[in-house]
Formats: C-alpha cells, structure tokens, sequence
C-alpha cells in the first residue's frame, strides 16, 4: 500500500541545548512529509490553492521509542487514511536506519482559504479517490480531546510577530511547538526525553496577539494551554521518559 518516504539528516539547528530532535523540527520534517506526499496524490499546496482550498493541522499525537538525536538521518513514513467527511487523518511511522523510534497521528482539515471555514472532503474529491488509500494504522489513539488548565499560573508570554507566519497569514503549526516548550526551563528539560505529545490547534493566531502560556501537572506530565485575552488558542499535552 501507499507509503511517502523520505529522510531528513538532522542538523545542528534541528537540535536542543541536550543533542535531541526538538519538537518543532520534527513537526516541520513531518509537514514537509505531508505536503510532499499530497503533492503526490494530486492534492497538494498547487493543485488546491487555484480553487481557494487548503488543509491545517488540527491535532497531532507522537510516541517516541526513544529520543532521535543530532547526526542520525530520520526516515518518515508517512501516508493519509479515508477522510471522514470533515477529518483527514494522516499517519506515519518514524525510522532511524531500520529502528522504529516513533510513530504519529494527525487530523487535518480542509479550509476554503477565502473564509477559513472548514468544508467536506466532497468540495473536492469523489468518493474512488480514495479506494487506493493505505488503510492500516500508525498507532490506535483516539483521545483527541485535552483536559484545560484549571490551576497552573502564568508562566510566559509570546507576541506574534512576522517569522511565525506560513501563507496562510497565521502562526503556522511548527511554531507553536517552541512556544509550548519554552515553558520549561533548560535545567527542566536537561534529564527528561519526551515519551508522548499531544497538541490541539484550536483557533489560529494573528500578529499583534500576545500568547499567553499556562502549565499544570497532570498524571506523571503536564498540560500547558496559550491563551489569547482568556481565550485558548493551542492545547499540550505532554509525558516524558528520565535520561
């Protein structure tokens, strides 16, 4: 069955202060991944943006085997499921050499980029479009929904600003991964490898809007929420493993 393959040697500016992949980096090989991929199949960027549709991101869940380090060339596998009306699902498997190190699920959503509205997979496709789709999954998840942070305090702020922009005039996905784990601290961070992540897009960002971010403990990891004027913008939640 279909898979989209592809290998990213990770460099110097692909890693943290501790050699590990950070998040975001690996968010923008899988969204290369996924762009790539979609071109592919005749639903890329420029096969959409002539009739004003595009996809964003709206949920995304990983589980690390182990930490991918700096030097070692990621292999990501990746393919998307049978849309279900409004929800694209998109899986992939990470590899370094023949090692599986983690695996990914994500929810996508096709947008009429004039409105922003979210519109059913039928605004484009027809239904033999997907009889050829890869049908087996990445990894069996499915608690999409994020408990909100009812306790944590404020503990640092970000304003939007030209370099967090993609074209679709908002913050782009990739982006949001660093604002998320600037909350904690370098020492925080120094003996702790990500286990799972789970982020939630829950309403886009503009420039001038100042993010504000909130962090909680909540069974063995944390959730951390930004928020625009009170309102929630993007949800985390994540465990890690000891190193």
């Amino acid at each position: 069955m279909y898979r989209h393959i592809k290998n990213y040697r990770l460099k110097y500016t692909d890693v943290d202060a501790f050699d590990r992949l950070k998040l975001s980096s690996l968010l923008s090989c899988l969204e290369e991944s996924a762009c790539l991929s979609a071109d592919e199949l005749g639903f890329g960027y420029d096969n959409l943006a002539p009739v004003n549709l595009g996809f964003i991101l709206v949920n995304i869940y990983i589980k690390f085997e182990r930490a991918i380090n700096f030097g070692e060339t990621l292999t990501v596998h990746t393919w998307p499921l049978r849309p279900k009306y409004l929800v694209f699902l998109r899986d992939s498997e990470l590899y370094v050499g023949d090692e599986k190190v983690g695996c990914v699920t994500a929810r996508w959503c096709m947008i009429d980029t004039t409105t922003f509205s979210v519109t059913p997979a039928s605004a484009y496709f027809k239904d033999g479009d997907f009889d050829n789709y890869n049908t087996e999954r990445s990894v069996d998840f499915s608690g999409w929904k994020i408990p909100s942070v009812t306790q944590g305090e404020e503990c640092y702020c970000k304003k939007v600003t030209y370099s967090d922009y993609d074209h679709y005039q908002h913050v782009n996905n990739t982006k949001y991964a660093d604002f998320l784990m600037d909350v904690f601290s370098v020492d925080e961070l120094k003996n702790r490898a990500i286990d799972s992540v789970q982020i939630t897009y829950v309403k886009q960002c503009k420039e001038g809007e100042v993010l504000r971010f909130y962090k909680q403990e909540c069974g063995g990891g944390y959730l951390v929420e930004g928020r625009v004027d009170g309102e929630t913008r993007v949800q985390m939640r994540i465990l890690f493993n000891a190193v």
